[in-house]
């Protein structure tokens, strides 16, 4: 038992007890903060209620409220109603402000001395171009200006003067296949209770605040166009975006514009999120886009992107609902944005007044912040820092890190104590034909190729998965994680440990740690690169992770100061005898123990071990025997000339006699400054995109990214254990390489889908109402959408035609077709045309010679139609339609397609379109209507489908329209 008496001693028990319980713990933490959400206070701030936040949300979800629905229109008048009421409920007077969009922002602020103003936009109308896509909207938004109290009367009303707003804005509109509690439910009613807090007396904001709660951002972000097309847009200078993209969960910090209005949400008293997010959108890995880009990118604001981010099997269907979600989400997004909102309206100086002269571009002058790094710490804490400090922090560490090894190198080498990758040693001079071998050398390769061997091993199992069993992660990430952590441990655990069985070394630790800085060194040269090139900023945690590694290896140094000098330790072996080339006075092969000269062959110059000499070699120590001690010199029995004469402490089983003067016990300091951080700050990346990638596969995103991601995240999370492992005893791994086989089963034989994570599919009905046949067709992954398919009555019956869907979007899906039952999106009418006929009516008249014509476009009981054009127009102009310099109608390319929506129900559009090419060729395409509502069982297809689909399957809608009703034009 003499070997437990220290209790920090680089031994098996300690090194097992301290390891273990610090991943155990650390992990636990960070799947608490990532699976649970915290607990709603026994205390609000003044005129929050979430009682009635709650009341809120269970009204405006209880019907599908997409843009193109009836009930889209009783959510606006609710939630009208409920502005109004919050402000009365306060005493607040205000204001209500009709039409205004021809007015400038002057004259509508010096119109009213109310304290608010309210605007029911039922004017606003935008034209703008999407790629080859034109698109005409007519907004529908509520606005609420509650006016700062830092300043006069003259500063509130004027634009001009620099005291920019606060824009806070959700959308209120739902796609046509979900409830929209989440998306965007949360965000809508978080809305009306800043509302109710701003406007009580102790809370009122010192600047401008703008509530915006916009209708149409399911459709090309719509209604985030229409708000820029009035005045009252150009007074915020900063934003928060309210969004979701599941259910329920925690609300993630997704995007930040610069580091200056990212502060404020650090003030939150649950932070979530990493800047990891934030580059995803930048490399598009994440497809779905916000309002926050038309906030930035189009109208010049600074501001943040919040939104919950998963289980993403439920964005967009029937399961975002309010039992779906709870309370605490509510107030998780809630109190981040009291926070924000609170701070950035509290900001009087000028950091987002920007140089006050007028931008050419349209543009609000918000000024320029810098590029942030950010990222929370078990969603209590939140780093912040500037990018250029991260790049200016990775420069200096690249620099003086090597420099500092170095220069202690130097100074080991200097004072005789420099063993690393020392082979012999002569006693007297380099004429002596035997050497005293030192090993420094032993130890060198074995953590590299145990890191390549053990994440090759991952790697392999990613595609394994990929080819046996691909989408498994959409039902059981932690399988996942769980797999590629015990493969990689179990892997590094047998090369680390068998090496050390046969040729144990003193310095693998060192050695290891050695590898690590110089693995992180070149990581961190394309970090700091990808930093300065590309503005990417996820590579944060290897700053840390090389600085710990740093230390680490500083601190293992250091250690060797302790160390007898070489030229002391081989001192020690001389007898005082001339020496001979004989085997009587050869030196022994180490300076562990010896017991008779058969185990010790006599050692010569050519006797060097090296990490290549064979491992069967005489005395080795087997597995049995692992973590008891060898005698050491002083207690061996041989002759006095077989040994060192002087004692150098007890080392640890058969690794180097020197190795006993080194201390004991900071590998303790060295595993805490190398693991916990990494095992935090890489997990944390690791729940993260697991989150938002593991169920992308339903939308046609490749599944080998999550595995590959899982993978590689697992051997970095693992790799701060490889100095320590071999201390490792039996017991451990073989559990762990336990679990590792009943994972790998699983993983493959599993169904991939369940009723907790039902798989998407795309769901659309098109019907020719010239011929009156109609097409019902499912899009999901190729497999299982025909298993889908088969279940529902209409399509069982016929032969089904799967082909790569026709959708950009979902290329990489497969289109299943059948004819379905007719849709009844409008009343029967009665007359000499067919039902299908009457769902819309157009005219097209062309200008004679010109290639320009005049279309007028109605559809019935619908308020979006569009249409499809075979040759590229080059001109729109829609009756009505305002002309904004920031908005292009057409893009560069032309347009093949242009999209009508109109706030009025059954409202014709008329519209002027110009197009290239020979004057007698003929002008094609179609004219096409939408309807949306799935809430009267009217697109009885819908429902069949939603009712026969299997239970691990779910609908969502794959496009603006769940029915399509088309006519065919040529003039």
């Amino acid at each position: 038992m003499a070997r437990f008496s220290n209790p920090l001693a680089f031994t098996p028990l300690p090194v097992i007890v301290v390891t273990t319980l610090t991943y155990v713990a650390l992990f636990t933490a960070l799947l608490v903060v990532h699976l649970t959400v915290p607990p709603v206070p026994s205390s609000v701030p003044d005129g929050v209620s979430l009682t009635t936040a709650w009341s809120h949300l269970q009204a405006i979800t209880r019907q599908f409220h997409p843009y193109n629905t009836h009930a889209n229109d009783e959510v606006h008048d609710y939630l009208l109603h409920s502005v109004k009421n919050t402000l009365k409920t306060n005493g607040v007077g205000y204001d209500s402000v009709p039409g205004a969009v021809d007015l400038s922002l002057d004259e509508i602020l010096d119109s009213s001395e109310s304290r608010v103003l309210l605007f029911d936009d039922q004017v606003s109308n935008v034209t703008f171009s999407n790629g080859e896509t034109s698109v005409y909207f007519e907004g529908a938004n509520i606005m609420v200006l509650i006016r700062g109290s830092e300043g006069t009367e003259k500063v509130l009303s004027d634009a001009s003067s620099g005291k920019g707003g606060v824009l806070v804005n959700a959308h209120y509109d739902s796609v046509s296949t979900g409830f929209g509690a989440t998306d965007d439910g949360v965000g809508v009613v978080t809305i009306l209770q800043l509302l109710s807090h701003f406007t009580t007396g102790k809370s009122w904001p010192k600047r401008n605040i703008i509530l915006l709660l916009n209708n149409g951002e399911e459709d090309f972000l719509n209604g985030a166009r229409a708000f820029m097309r009035h005045p009252v847009s150009q007074l915020a200078h900063t934003f928060l975006n309210l969004e979701g993209a599941g259910a329920g969960g925690r609300a993630m910090m997704f995007r930040s514009t610069d580091a200056e209005v990212t502060k404020y949400y650090k003030k939150a008293s649950h932070p979530y999120g990493t800047v990891v997010t934030a580059d995803g959108f930048k490399r598009r890995l994440i497809r779905s886009e916000t309002d926050y880009v038309v906030f930035n990118g189009l109208l010049g604001l600074r501001g943040l992107d919040v939104a919950f981010s998963e289980p993403r099997a439920r964005y967009h269907t029937g399961e975002d609902s309010a039992r779906e979600t709870s309370m605490k989400s509510i107030w998780h997004m809630l109190s981040a944005a009291l926070a924000t909102v609170s701070g950035l309206a509290s900001d009087t100086s000028s950091t987002f007044d920007g140089t006050g002269e007028p931008a050419s571009d349209g543009k609000v002058d918000a000024g320029k912040g810098s590029q942030a790094v950010w990222f929370d710490l078990f969603g209590k804490a939140f780093v912040i820092l500037r990018l250029n400090t991260m790049f200016a922090l990775c420069v200096t560490l690249l620099v003086v890190a090597p420099l500092a090894l170095i220069a202690v190198t130097v100074i080991l080498s200097k004072v005789d104590k420099m063993y690393l990758f020392a082979r012999k040693q002569y006693v007297h001079s380099a004429d002596d034909n035997d050497a005293v071998e030192v090993n420094g050398w032993r130890g060198v390769f074995r953590f590299p190729i145990a890191f390549v061997v053990a994440t090759a091993a991952v790697i392999g199992l990613a595609y394994l998965i990929l080819r046996t069993n691909p989408y498994i992660a959409y039902s059981s990430p932690f399988a996942i994680w769980t797999m590629m952590l015990s493969a990689w441990f179990s892997v590094a655990w047998f090369i680390l440990r068998g090496a050390d069985a046969m040729r144990p070394s003193a310095l693998h630790r060192l050695y290891s740690l050695i590898w690590l800085f110089s693995g992180g060194f070149i990581v961190l040269v394309f970090v700091t690169i990808s930093a300065r090139n590309f503005d990417l900023a996820s590579g944060y945690f290897m700053l840390i992770y090389f600085a710990a590694t740093f230390l680490s290896v500083l601190i293992g140094y250091f250690e060797l100061f302790a160390l007898p000098k070489k030229s002391v330790f081989v001192s020690s072996f001389d007898d005082g005898t001339s020496h001979i080339d004989s085997e009587s006075t050869s030196r022994p092969l180490t300076g562990g123990a010896s017991r008779i000269s058969e185990d010790r062959p006599l050692l010569r110059d050519d006797d060097t071990d090296t990490e290549t000499t064979s491992l069967l070699r005489n005395d080795r120590q087997s597995f049995a025997r692992y973590g008891t001690r060898r005698e050491s010199v002083s207690e061996g029995h041989t002759q006095d000339s077989e040994q060192p004469k002087q004692e150098f402490g007890k080392q640890y089983a058969d690794e180097q006699a020197w190795s006993g003067s080194l201390p004991s016990w900071l590998w303790i300091l060295q595993f805490l400054l190398l693991a916990p951080m990494v095992i935090i700050l890489v997990g944390q990346i690791g729940l993260v995109l697991t989150a938002g990638l593991y169920q992308t596969t339903a939308d046609g995103s490749s599944a080998l990214l999550v595995y590959l991601s899982i993978a590689i995240l697992s051997a970095l999370i693992l790799t701060p254990l490889g100095p320590f492992l071999h201390r490792f005893t039996y017991h451990v791994p073989v559990f762990i390489f336990l679990v590792c086989i009943g994972t790998l089963i699983y993983n493959l034989c599993a169904f991939p889908f369940s009723r907790e994570h039902r798989l998407k599919v795309y769901f659309q009905q098109q019907t020719d109402c010239e011929s009156g046949s109609n097409s019902v067709s499912l899009i999901g992954l190729d497999q299982y959408v025909q298993q889908i398919v088969r279940q529902v009555p209409s399509a069982a019956r016929q032969a089904l035609n799967c082909t790569t869907s026709d959708i950009a979007i979902r290329k990489e899906l497969t289109k299943c077709s059948w004819k379905g039952p007719q849709a009844h999106p409008m009343s029967l009418t009665f007359g000499n045309r067919t039902y299908v006929d009457s769902w819309l009516n157009f005219n097209v008249t062309k200008t004679v010679g010109k290639n320009q014509a005049r279309f007028h476009v109605v559809g019935q009981n619908t308020r979006a139609c569009k249409v499809i054009f075979n040759t590229p127009i080059t001109s729109l102009e829609v009756e009505g339609g305002a002309l904004d310099s920031r908005f292009p109608a057409v893009g560069q390319n032309g347009s093949s397609e242009v999209r009508l929506w109109h706030r009025d129900w059954s409202k014709a559009w008329n519209f002027d379109v110009e197009w290239g090419g020979e004057f007698r060729e003929p002008f094609s395409g179609r004219v096409i209507c939408l309807w949306s509502d799935a809430n009267d069982f009217s697109i009885a297809a819908l429902s069949e489908v939603r009712h026969y689909m299997p239970i691990w399957s779910i609908a969502t809608k794959v496009a603006d329209g769940l029915l399509e009703g088309s006519k065919s034009f040529s003039v």
